[in-house]
């Protein structure tokens, strides 16, 4: 069965401030280098075969973090970066409620655009990894979606506040994807 451990990335400034990032580059900050470690931490303890990131410095950094005791080969994915959010990007909540109370900004990728890419994604990793444990570093809105596509209970359908570092996974059940566990947080001493 293929397994597929999504693991947030670490915090970075844009994080704690509220901002929303999107697809703009942030590093992490002091809290995201500690929650990646945490994270290596706690995932060294299991056998993964192979790490996944996007290219986006925050995934990138935490996927290094963690590698540093696995020492998996890596393998740039961008089906799992975060979602485009246009004008949206680098907006405070306040901001954002303010300007676009409806949540859509002007040329942000659509809903249904991020399922479709990383329902691609997600089919790559189960034809070129089959059977395999796989550590993938990817973001909230890319997690969200995975959660509400692939969860089979209602209750998932609205909101979940995933925190920096948390941990979701999914495995294939059945020829379909199936969320097993998710924001899982008990290895972080801070999360966010």
């Amino acid at each position: 069965m293929t397994h597929i451990c999504l693991v947030r990335h670490g915090q970075t400034e844009w994080n704690l401030f509220g901002k929303l990032q999107g697809q703009t580059d942030i590093p992490l900050n002091e809290t995201g280098k500690l929650q990646a470690e945490e994270c290596r931490e706690f995932l060294k303890k299991s056998q993964w075969d192979v790490l996944i990131t996007t290219s986006l410095m925050r995934a990138r950094k935490t996927a290094d973090i963690i590698n540093e005791s696995l020492e998996l080969p890596i393998v740039e994915m961008d089906h799992f970066k975060e979602r485009h959010f246009g004008e949206g990007e680098g907006l405070s909540r306040e901001e954002r409620e303010e300007r676009y109370p409806d949540f859509i900004f002007p040329n942000m990728e659509s809903y249904e655009e991020l399922v479709e890419r990383v329902q691609e994604g997600l089919d790559d990793i189960h034809a070129q990894f089959p059977g395999k444990k796989v550590l993938l570093v990817a973001h909230g809105a890319v997690i969200s979606a995975v959660l509400r596509e692939f969860h089979a209970e209602e209750a998932i359908l609205g909101h979940v506040k995933l925190f920096n570092g948390c941990l979701t996974n999914l495995h294939m059940k059945n020829k379909r994807w199936a969320v097993h566990s998710y924001n899982e947080v008990g290895h972080l001493s801070e999360h966010s």
